[in-house]
């Protein structure tokens, strides 16, 4: 089946039941050491529901995912779908103060997690939460570990085995029921849980995938973190709508993971800037693009022409361009492949099916087209509202119901969308969202420090690279690695400066605020280039 044709499935759990069904032998998920055919896939899910409703998980609880792209995690969001659950997936590469907060805001009653992953002990982090989280009663750890002493650890496999034809009742969900609970930066740099229905995620897979006309027999590769938005929707649940296959990348870098899609006859590559040049690198040095590609699929950061063309002339094959927002359950808007070049490169295209894009001015009057304003979105994707924060839910949508997205844009002649700027200053670093602010309290934290602002500067590979402009206390020594090494250990490694600049002072207006944009166009003077071996999901 393809989107659009035919009943398409309105739940999470009711796309892999309709593949398992009608095609249970085709393969789904594949990794460098396996291939889990839709059957395989749906059997295992059925059988990891029926433990969880054992230990007393249910419709509406919630359920922490914090995994690489592994197939148990693919299984653990069918799973989770099929018992009315919400998944709560949580970047494995947080620090311990941010994947806290997720886990505590959320009230996850449940987390599964790998026992070890990244060079990160899992299990013994784990292991101090259930002692400090009240809501968390349950752990399933991937791995191998003999978890015998605390009987509210479970082992991946010892759940599996002991849910294979145990019957259960739970009730089917909704299209409208709550689904997924993502984190995601807001204006105050504290994360915000986005929360979407099955709908919501259903509605921007579908779209997304039938506007690259995905089918049977497509493998999908560089989807390199399930947990957001788009590797959930478009990634996860796209390939699986469109009957298409997934390569998992695992705990492998970019460049492991570009390389391995040559060998998987990967068909389209998703990817962000940083993804796409490590993959023309890997050409340059062995000689070939992919050898079935067809089509490449950039989102989450900004990508300069020259890169555009590189990757067009060095892969053969048309890139097509996707703003996706959390808040919109991922693609909102994007290029085609039939789309004349300019329009695929310099714009993010136009709004997929069923969503409406309007570009607005502060008060809500709408702007004529070829001009700038923010970006306003309403449709089936748009998200059911911030979890748990009812204020931000009402100040993020205006009285005709579109999402403020808080980016500035315009909206041409031909009904493209141009991406312009951001009404706030998120820098959007290899596709991941950095609030400079919560940089900004970490490094004000350090006793050598007076004031700091964070901006984002050009970068070729990254889109944008972070940049922290410090100014130092009187009498004070620091360095920028010791900046870096102070950030660390409490940010997550996308979100540690690539490029501290000290100053005398930073630009201020009358009331004291930074001056952003002026102080971004003098640390952008000169060119900044993240480490070599930076990427945009270091730790």
């Amino acid at each position: 089946m393809e989107p659009g044709k035919g009943v398409t499935p309105r739940t999470v759990n009711a796309i892999l039941a309709y593949r398992a069904a009608g095609d249970p032998g085709a393969p789904y998920l594949r990794t460098d050491e396996a291939v889990l055919s839709f059957g395989e896939v749906d059997d295992q899910a059925e059988a990891l529901a029926a433990s969880l409703v054992n230990l007393g998980i249910g419709p509406g609880d919630r359920i922490a995912l914090v995994l690489p792209a592994w197939p148990e995690f693919a299984i653990s969001v069918y799973a989770a779908a099929r018992i009315g659950a919400l998944v709560v997936p949580v970047d494995p590469r947080l620090r311990l103060p941010e994947l806290r907060y997720a886990l505590r805001h959320s009230g996850a009653a449940c987390a599964i997690t790998a026992e070890n992953a990244y060079g990160i002990d899992f299990l013994q982090i784990f292991e101090d939460f259930l002692v400090e989280l009240p809501a968390l009663g349950h752990l399933v750890t991937v791995g191998e570990e003999d978890l015998w002493y605390d009987d509210r650890i479970f082992q991946w496999e010892d759940l599996l085995s002991a849910g294979v034809g145990r019957d259960f009742d739970a009730p089917a969900p909704a299209p409208d029921d709550p689904f997924a609970i993502l984190y995601t930066s807001g204006t105050s740099g504290k994360p915000r849980g986005v929360e979407l229905s099955h709908g919501n995620l259903l509605h921007a897979a579908t779209e997304s995938t039938r506007a690259i006309a995905l089918a049977p027999g497509d493998v999908v590769a560089g989807v390199s973190a399930l947990h957001h938005v788009f590797g959930l929707g478009p990634g996860l649940l796209g390939t699986a709508l469109s009957g298409a296959a997934l390569l998992l990348r695992g705990e492998a870098d970019s460049a492991a993971g570009m390389t391995a899609a040559g060998g998987h006859d990967a068909t389209v590559q998703y990817g962000v800037p940083t993804d796409f040049a490590t993959l023309l690198g890997h050409i340059e040095g062995q000689g070939g693009p992919p050898r079935a590609l067809r089509l490449c699929l950039s989102s989450g950061a900004p990508m300069s022409d020259d890169l555009a063309r590189r990757i067009e002339a060095s892969l053969g094959v048309p890139l097509v361009i996707a703003y996706s927002l959390t808040e919109a359950a991922s693609t909102l808007a994007m290029s085609r492949p039939g789309d004349p070049v300019r329009k695929r490169h310099f714009t993010v295209g136009r709004p997929v099916g069923g969503t409406e894009v309007r570009v607005k001015e502060r008060d809500g009057t709408i702007l004529p087209r070829e001009s700038v304003g923010e970006i306003a979105v309403r449709g089936p994707g748009v998200m059911r509202g911030y979890y748990r924060q009812p204020l931000e839910t009402a100040a993020a949508t205006d009285p005709d119901g579109y999402l403020r997205t808080g980016d500035l844009g315009m909206i041409d002649e031909d009904g493209y969308l141009h991406l312009v700027g951001r009404r706030e200053d998120v820098v959007i670093r290899g596709g991941f969202k950095v609030h400079p602010r919560e940089v900004e309290d970490r490094i004000m934290a350090h006793p050598a420090v007076n004031r700091a602002a964070v901006v984002g500067v050009p970068d070729e590979i990254l889109g944008e690279a972070v940049c922290a402009c410090v100014v130092r206390v009187e009498g004070g020594v620091v360095t920028e690695p010791e900046i870096q090494s102070w950030s660390a250990a409490t940010l997550a490694g996308y979100k540690v400066p690539d490029l501290v600049s000290f100053m005398d002072e930073l630009p201020l207006t009358d009331s004291g605020t930074v001056r952003r944009r002026e102080l971004a166009r003098h640390v952008s003077a000169t060119p900044v280039r993240a480490p070599a071996d930076s990427s945009p999901d270091d730790n």
